[in-house]
């Protein structure tokens, strides 16, 4: 017991000053592919070789539409790889959880050339809503929001659809020391009918569509839905097949989306306080229909 606590003291405090100072990831960290929409000059090698189609290419005429779904995407950098321009570069980008599905996808309209590479950039159609005031929030408001909002801690259940158990190894994450998800006032609780949110990782499986629809119907109102990683966005590698449904918004509604693959423990983070935030809209909503 002794040696224990001299290892305590010695060791300090580890736990990171996330989210009160901006996200400090490791210099081989792979977060959200940047694209140079300008720079691009064939988008379909990139399409080619990536595994979950984050990537897709449209052809009418002499032009193209080039489709960029983060929801889809596992952050592999294999598109990178396959952009000999370097229109494409992996940043350390993490914080990304978006409230609608659509936010997560890029549209960019080419004119193209003869030999079917593309001439030059005629729009950018869509542009994702990665909010950054979100992030800003994130900082210094954590706490006082969920006390704000909830008048208490935030009681979350974590629900494996299916996933391969990436996504669990970064949500357990948040419960050691170094991320100390309770010093937030947030809880991981073994009842939906104790929480107020629910977690929920990797593709529906067929075998877990009944088994999540309860969890959803048994957490109380105003219940938050949040999908974590490419898997519980969209589906990920697994995609739609005879064992998986695809993304949790296939079976329950889905309130925040957090994509990665895995989403490192401060996009989980992040996602959650967008969660939260999401929970304060509900709150008035249905406070207005009660009026």
């Amino acid at each position: 017991m002794f040696k224990i606590l001299r290892q305590s003291f010695n060791a300090g405090v580890v736990t990171t000053d996330y989210p009160a100072k901006p996200v400090e990831t490791s210099p081989i960290f792979r977060g959200r592919p940047v694209f140079d929409f300008s720079r691009w000059k064939d988008a379909r090698p990139a399409a080619e070789i990536c595994p979950t189609s984050a990537i897709e290419v449209k052809d009418d005429s002499d032009a193209r539409m080039v489709t960029v779904d983060y929801g889809k995407c596992i952050f592999c950098g294999l598109c990178a790889d396959a952009s000999p321009e370097k229109a494409i570069r992996i940043s350390r980008e993490c914080e990304l959880a978006v409230q609608n599905r659509a936010d997560l996808v890029i549209q960019a309209k080419y004119k193209l050339n003869r030999d079917g590479c593309q001439d030059h950039l005629i729009e950018i159609c869509k542009t994702p809503s990665i909010s950054a005031s979100a992030v800003e929030v994130a900082g210094k408001r954590f706490k006082e929001e969920i006390a704000h909002i909830l008048g208490r801690s935030l009681h979350i259940r974590e629900v494996d659809a299916g996933s391969c158990n990436g996504c669990e190894i970064e949500i357990v994450n948040l419960t050691g020391p170094v991320y100390d998800i309770e010093r937030f006032g947030i809880h991981f609780v073994a009842s939906p009918r104790h929480a107020d949110m629910l977690l929920v990782t990797g593709p529906v499986t067929r075998n877990m569509e009944l088994a999540l629809r309860k969890t959803y119907e048994a957490t109380p109102d105003p219940r938050l839905v949040v999908a974590v990683g490419a898997c519980g966005c969209s589906g990920g590698i697994f995609g739609e097949n005879y064992a998986s449904l695809g993304g949790v918004d296939k079976v329950i509604p889905v309130d925040v989306y957090i994509p990665g693959c895995p989403p490192c423990p401060q996009a989980l983070l992040h996602g959650i306080l967008l969660a939260v935030q999401r929970l304060q809209q509900k709150l008035i909503k249905s406070r207005g229909r009660s009026v």
